[in-house]
């Protein structure tokens, strides 16, 4: 079975990355992570300037890469992961990259956001779940 993880800095995208590595321990698992420079805090572009933000994103992704290496590594027994650092718009990355690989399913995390239709699910997540190829888990 081959797996894609999407992963953010968030409890329900480390989730989803145990989930994965726990249900699936003979699973091929790609972990993704997507910088998306439209989402940008206030003010950033114009603090650092738009090649400077995308680094730090860049850099930021491979730390992620790395903590989650660690936790694939450090389970009995050890899991290895690929990682794939994708740009643009997350849930299309996502979907994308899950039919280029022809991946079996997509594991992401859960997100409670404002707004009746994201009571549950974070805006990437349903994105996610609607449009993609493949089944998805969504964990919480």
């Amino acid at each position: 079975m081959d797996l894609l993880v999407a992963l953010d800095d968030s409890e329900p995208g480390w989730a989803a990355l145990e989930y994965a590595l726990e249900e699936h321990p003979e699973a091929d698992i790609t972990v993704t992570h997507v910088v998306d420079l439209s989402e940008s805090g206030y003010g950033e572009f114009a603090h650092l300037g738009s090649d400077t933000m995308a680094e730090r994103r860049r850099e930021r992704a491979e730390e992620l890469f790395e903590e989650a290496r660690e936790r694939a590594t450090g389970r009995e027994p050890p899991a290895e992961i690929e990682t794939e650092l994708l740009e643009g718009p997350p849930a299309t990355e996502i979907i994308e990259l899950a039919a280029e690989r022809g991946v079996d399913r997509i594991c992401v995390g859960s997100h409670g956001r404002t707004g009746v239709s994201r009571i549950l699910l974070g805006s990437v997540a349903e994105r996610i779940a609607r449009r993609a190829p493949v089944p998805v888990t969504i964990v919480r």
